[in-house]
């Protein structure tokens, strides 16, 4: 055998059973032989890169099974206010980048979070004051809302409420005058269509910057929810530059209102992929998010909000996800409410697997226990993202999310030791944007059920905490049954894909604090370094 690449380490967790490994073999991108440091010399041939990890634990490649990268690109222009502490830091930000610039020149910003707000209503008020009547859209954290100033308004053509094909708003005041406050995708497409948006060449270069700081934190692939605009161009620009240094699973949107030249048109994209990117599935979304008041909820929130689906005539939605199902494309839906959980499961009952993965619910924030069970009966898959819980919410409930819901529904806030215990595959991820990618932490959260490195902040809900296995399993075997792969990806054995990641510490033994902030040694794709660690000798 004449092997491309071969990794040593002394702890190997294959995710595939069978006897200890410390050392695997690849070659045209494929794992072709694993065994012990003796066997290297097998495997060895004149071209063949021998790297020996030492004390390192090499895990198949971490998949991050819900994120944003080709979206974010425009979501995370300018400022990041994701850790702004307060409404006063937020001025100073922005007022900071506003300083010197045009008056007419945009200012964006990203990560706003309402509950800087103290429970008042969230207005563009802070936003007008800070950049001095430029046009400003500031996003707010979990990318469904937005605070467009006056000047950006007025721009785009909007003055007061509009009516939209799906649940969408310009929140207006009792006189019928926009605060600023837009909600969910259709309302801030008006004012975000008309900020200035970087050529594809530009956003090319920095989708592959974006995606080589991903592998530098281990991560060799990402579901990708969503295909907007000219997302396919990017990528393909990308990929013109040189390979990818991820590999991209796209689930290109199905909106309220589709008829059936869009199903086909979806359809269509299925067979549409590059090198390290395909489209796989079609991504939906029922409600939007509790902190907005825009989740499908069984019962009113505190505020009266979060009664409806985002989907006008929710029967149109079932519709479409069957219409897909029966062409074998497997789908992904947001839901975030329990009312929303509930007609998704309702939705998919009774539908078979596809050959091209099961049916997915994405981020189940909020999950009644009779519903667990469905899960488990239907084979659904629940994709979930543990920072979202640990980032912007508190044990005490005193956050906005928690405290729309109440104690009842907070107290079932992100069950994912639940539905992990009664079988239900389980996907992690980030959502970057709306919580940072960096998987380490993800793990870590996923465990603790508080920020990771921050031992003083009590957990919210802790029983619901994985073990380090399962939560290795979210971003590893898990991630490929979700996507179809189970038989080629998510474990290192014979004729897996060469996907791998290697950790300074081991994952499985190493406190989650300590993992949040250790080195990834080596992270490989298609059986290419895509990330050498300084641990590592060349």
């Amino acid at each position: 055998m004449n092997a491309d690449l071969v990794l040593c380490a002394d702890t190997v967790h294959t995710l595939a059973g069978g006897r200890p490994v410390q050392a695997v073999a690849v070659a045209g991108g494929t794992v072709v032989a694993t065994g012990t440091r003796r066997d290297v010399r097998d495997w060895r041939g004149p071209r063949t890169e021998v790297v020996d990890l030492g004390a390192a634990a090499l895990t198949p490649g971490l998949t991050d099974g819900h994120l944003h990268p080709v979206m974010g690109l425009q979501l995370t222009a300018d400022v990041d206010l994701s850790t702004a502490r307060s409404l006063e830091e937020v001025h100073e930000r922005l007022a900071a980048a506003a300083d010197g610039r045009p008056r007419d020149a945009w200012v964006q910003a990203w990560g706003l979070d309402p509950n800087l707000f103290g429970g008042r209503p969230v207005t563009s008020a802070p936003v007008e004051a800070a950049v001095d009547g430029r046009p400003a859209f500031v996003r707010l954290f979990d990318a469904h809302s937005a605070l467009a100033t006056g000047r950006a308004l007025a721009i785009a053509g909007v003055d007061g409420p509009r009516q939209f094909a799906q649940r969408s708003s310009v929140v207006c005041d009792d006189d019928g005058r926009p605060t600023g406050l837009l909600l969910e995708f259709p309302a801030m497409d008006l004012v975000q269509e008309r900020v200035p948006l970087d050529p594809v060449p530009v956003r090319a270069a920095q989708l592959r910057a974006l995606l080589g700081e991903m592998a530098a934190t281990g991560l060799t692939g990402g579901h990708v929810m969503d295909l907007l605009g000219d997302s396919r161009a990017v990528v393909a620009a990308a990929e013109d530059l040189g390979d990818l240094p991820l590999r991209l699973r796209f689930a290109p949107w199905c909106v309220p209102g589709v008829d059936a030249d869009g199903i086909a048109e979806l359809v269509d994209l299925q067979a549409r992929r590059g090198r390290r990117w395909s489209v796989g599935g079609v991504k939906f979304m029922v409600d939007g998010t509790v902190d907005n008041g825009t989740a499908w909820l069984e019962q009113p929130d505190a505020l009266g909000e979060s009664t409806e689906s985002f989907w006008p005539d929710p029967a149109d939605y079932t519709a479409a996800v069957r219409a897909l199902a029966a062409l074998g494309i497997p789908t992904a839906t947001h839901a975030i409410g329990d009312a929303a959980v509930r007609h998704v499961l309702d939705a998919l009952d009774g539908l078979p697997r596809s050959p091209a993965g099961p049916h997915r619910v994405e981020h189940v924030e909020t999950l009644p226990t009779d519903l667990v069970g469905r899960f488990v009966r239907q084979g659904v898959v629940a994709s979930m993202q543990p920072t979202h819980c640990t980032h912007f919410t508190r044990a005490d409930h005193t956050d906005n999310w928690s405290a729309r819901l109440g104690r009842e529904r907070a107290d079932r806030a992100w069950r994912c030791r639940d539905l992990r215990n009664a079988g239900v595959p389980l996907v992690l991820g980030s959502d970057w944007p709306v919580a940072p990618f960096d998987p380490r932490r993800v793990l870590a959260d996923a465990q603790l059920r508080r920020p990771a490195g921050e031992p003083d902040v009590a957990p919210v809900q802790p029983h619901q905490g994985l073990t380090p296995l399962m939560a290795l399993q979210g971003y590893t075997s898990a991630a490929a049954w979700a996507a179809g792969e189970a038989g080629i990806a998510g474990r290192i054995e014979v004729g897996a894909r060469a996907d791998l990641t290697a950790f300074a510490v081991d994952p499985l033994a190493a406190d989650p604090d300590e993992l949040a902030d250790a080195p990834v040694v080596v992270t490989v794709v298609d059986g290419a370094v895509v990330h050498r660690g300084a641990l590592v000798d060349g």
